[in-house]
């Protein structure tokens, strides 16, 4: 056997590596059964075989020189088009395929903080003003960008108010920003609304619809009633929509458009100065995987409107019986009506931790997101889930006859670790906690941790050990904490 970490002197024969590598994936979670709700959108054996063909067919090519190979220049024009016409674009409406969801909103920050140079350059502190429930990578974009990220919190719908984002806008803003839908809740932001303000301030406002953007046009088809998210708002600017999600393409494929050039030019990276030559780029990466456009054209081409149209009916029918089911289960409740096929489900009982509902179900083979703020589960569903959905709720349903059965589990598993990592009062240790993850994770061994053994490690923060040794009289001390300084953070306000 070779060595880890090692290049072998000779070179392992195929069938071997094959063979190992299978063997490897054993330990993986079954996502082609349905037993994952994220991470993986199954379009069926049939369409997984045309997207392993056709990336293989472009597996060396490489977009960063367009003129090199313009086959894959003319897929992704047209996957920009297409994707244009579902979002009921203009017709100047333009955009460019990028690597994924995080890239596509990264790439809106720089724009927009690049307009905003170029259009008001006494700005030197840029802001992005955007709803609570937008996805983290905005934040990372305000981090990498030297943009100042402005949370607008959210109502007891998990929708963002127009009114109070209109008041954190100031002389600083460079864009806007709101969901369709946010994936913590399944919900969309008042997109019409936020448009309106948009167009009074006159600042760009980007539509995060990496999730939505391949199914709500669809659900919109088949009767399902939505509010207006897409450029028929007028104020919409720019909108992220990823074909690797509801699009059923193969990793790597996301899109950015904008409703016209004028948005889109401050997008473009241009260097005439190095010596290798002028070096024009149009979104962050140099080098582009020729097989991830090439699978997405295949994937939009080969599903048509008949196949997006009969997968949102299964991923809607599926979501209709899971919201139903999770209502018939004592104990449980339902955080805002989805708008779509993402649901979050919490504990509506003090003495059922939710937490541990999860840790029983990973017990099953299932593979629920877990989330904070407030403590839930989440799952994003799609036709794949249809033949499974009967027996998750029948083990969602034990789980929780389970955890009451049994309270001392709020101090095993998973669940006291995640309980720890939503408390308020201890962020700073949470931060070093996770790097210490990170950096174990990513260490030259690459070890994958075990998050259930966190608190047991002599490197770990004492009051991991805290709460890894004692459980749940840790937590609820933190609990005391927390509704100390809750009831502190009032008093100050009456003041």
């Amino acid at each position: 056997m070779d060595k880890f970490g090692v290049i072998p002197r000779a070179g392992i024969p195929r069938e071997e590596l094959l063979s190992r590598m299978k063997e490897m994936k054993q330990g993986d979670l079954d996502w082609e059964g349905g037993r994952t709700f994220s991470l993986v959108y199954h379009g069926g054996e049939e369409h997984l075989r045309l997207l392993r063909e056709a990336y293989g067919l472009y597996i060396a090519e490489n977009l960063l020189n367009p003129m090199a190979f313009k086959s894959l220049k003319g897929m992704e024009a047209e996957v920009v088009r297409m994707t244009a016409n579902m979002l009921n674009g203009p017709a100047d409406t333009v955009g460019t395929m990028t690597s994924g969801g995080t890239e596509s909103i990264l790439l809106a920050a720089k724009t927009y903080r690049e307009r905003a140079r170029r259009k008001r350059p006494w700005i030197r502190r840029p802001e992005m003003v955007v709803a609570a429930t937008v996805h983290v990578a905005f934040e990372k974009a305000a981090e990498y960008f030297g943009l100042r990220f402005v949370k607008v919190p959210v109502g007891d719908d998990f929708r963002v108010d127009p009114r109070a984002l209109r008041r954190r806008i100031g002389r600083n803003t460079v864009m806007i920003a709101a969901s369709a839908p946010q994936f913590p809740q399944g919900v969309i932001d008042p997109i019409t609304e936020l448009g309106q303000v948009a167009l009074e301030k006159k600042l760009p406002f980007h539509v995060d619809a990496c999730i939505g953007g391949f199914i709500l046009p669809w659900l919109e088809r088949l009767g399902h009633p939505l509010p207006p998210w897409d450029f028929r708002v007028p104020g919409v600017t720019s909108i992220s929509a990823d074909v690797h999600k509801y699009g059923y393409a193969s990793k790597g494929a996301s899109t950015l458009t904008f409703r016209d050039m004028s948005y889109m030019r401050d997008q473009f990276f241009i260097s005439t100065d190095w010596t290798g030559g002028i070096y024009a780029s149009p979104n962050m990466q140099g080098t582009r995987a020729g097989g991830a456009v090439a699978a997405a054209w295949a994937a939009m081409k080969f599903m048509g409107e008949e196949g997006y149209l009969e997968m949102a009916r299964g991923a809607l029918e599926t979501t209709r019986r899971y919201v139903e089911g999770v209502r018939a289960i004592e104990g449980l409740r339902l955080l805002g009506p989805p708008d779509a096929t993402l649901v979050a489900i919490a504990s509506e009982d003090p003495e059922l931790d939710i937490y541990v509902v999860a840790d029983l179900l990973d017990e099953k083979g299932w593979a629920p997101d877990r989330q904070q703020y407030p403590a839930s589960l989440h799952v994003t569903l799609t036709s794949n889930h249809e033949a499974v959905i009967d027996d998750y709720l029948a083990d969602l349903a034990g789980a929780v006859a389970q955890a009451r059965a049994q309270p001392e589990l709020k101090g095993q598993g998973k669940a006291p670790m995640y309980g720890m990592m939503a408390k308020a009062p201890v962020r700073g240790m949470v931060r070093m906690s996770v790097r210490k993850i990170m950096e174990s994770m990513y260490s030259p061994a690459g070890e994958v941790p075990d998050l259930g053994q966190v608190g047991q490690s002599e490197d770990d923060d004492p009051l991991l050990k805290l709460i890894g040794k004692y459980g749940e009289p840790a937590m609820k001390l933190l609990d005391q904490v927390q509704d100390a300084r809750t009831a502190v953070g009032r008093f100050l306000k009456r003041e």
